[in-house]
């Protein structure tokens, strides 16, 4: 089972998770009706798990020998799992992704479609985008940040309220999502420089340095705190704005803090802080369905 679990990447199914559980709670407090629709919520949830596995795992095995330098504890970089396996662990994901999206309909079907041929595009030869800075973070952007949080939303608020209305709070969830992934996309290659460095990988670290990079980055993050607190004061998003600019000047403070301890030249403190920040990427979904279920 662990070997599983690492397989599928953790934090990249935490994310999904709650991503998916946000966009859900938000499109259903637009509902009059009683209904909690969980079947829909829990195929949905099925369906871009296995979305999410399938591209981590191609990931994993068109990386092999990367991995035995960047993270040698992955299943297949390690030998726990044979080639033979991962191919069949992400045939089945992607299989049940496709069949449930089928389903459930178009919004869900063109989520889960354009989230494979980015995910696919990332990773395979000929095009493998990985090794160009902008075209992998590109990938990794237009998922998280763009088709997750629109398409998704769209799903589940024309199957739970018969509309495809986009309410302002899913615009500014998608802008703040969107700049974290530009920073994901980012601080995920500074712990790994010297296995891309040796197989050509052309990441924006290598190119800037890891110290420029991470201040951008988060540069970028505190701008969007401030901008979310900001539409929380000025507009009526329907969310509870004492939640959101409570929620968003601890992440500040917290993003401040850790910042300041980080040492880049340790590997394993960049990668901490890297897992630091999808940290912060959990709980701003957390935030945005804590103010939707408390109410503007």
């Amino acid at each position: 089972m662990i070997n599983f679990i690492r397989f599928s990447r953790p934090h990249t199914v935490i994310g999904t998770t709650l991503s998916i559980s946000t966009l859900y709670l938000l499109a259903l407090g637009i509902t009059d009706s009683t209904d909690w629709y969980l079947g829909i919520f829990g195929l949905s949830l099925i369906s871009c798990l296995g979305a999410n596995i399938y591209i981590v795992g191609l990931n994993q095995i068109t990386d092999v020998a990367i991995d035995r330098i960047n993270k040698p504890y992955l299943p297949l970089a390690s030998g726990a799992y044979s080639m033979r396996t991962g191919y069949w662990i992400i045939g089945i994901s992607v299989l049940l992704s496709l069949g449930i999206a089928l389903y459930l309909g178009r919004y869900l079907l063109l989520t889960v479609v354009l989230s494979l041929l980015l995910g696919t595009a990332y990773s395979l030869p000929p095009f493998r985008l990985k090794r160009f800075h902008f075209w992998a973070a590109f990938c990794i952007i237009a998922v998280r940040g763009l088709i997750v949080n629109l398409l998704l939303f769209l799903h589940f608020q024309y199957t739970i309220n018969g509309s495809t209305a986009l309410p302002a709070a899913i615009w500014l969830l998608t802008g703040t999502i969107f700049i974290y992934s530009i920073v994901i996309a980012w601080f995920k290659d500074i712990p790994d420089m010297e296995g891309d460095r040796q197989y050509q990988i052309n990441t924006l670290s290598l190119r800037l340095g890891p110290k420029k990079v991470f201040r951008i980055g988060n540069g970028l993050i505190l701008t969007a705190y401030l901008l979310v607190i900001i539409f929380a004061i000025q507009f009526d998003l329907g969310l509870s704005a004492p939640v959101l600019v409570i929620s968003h000047l601890a992440f500040s403070g917290l993003l401040v803090w850790a910042g300041q301890k980080v040492d880049l030249f340790q590997r394993e403190a960049v990668f901490q802080y890297y897992q630091f920040i999808w940290v912060l990427f959990f709980l701003e979904y957390a935030a945005f369905a804590s103010a939707g279920l408390v109410g503007g």
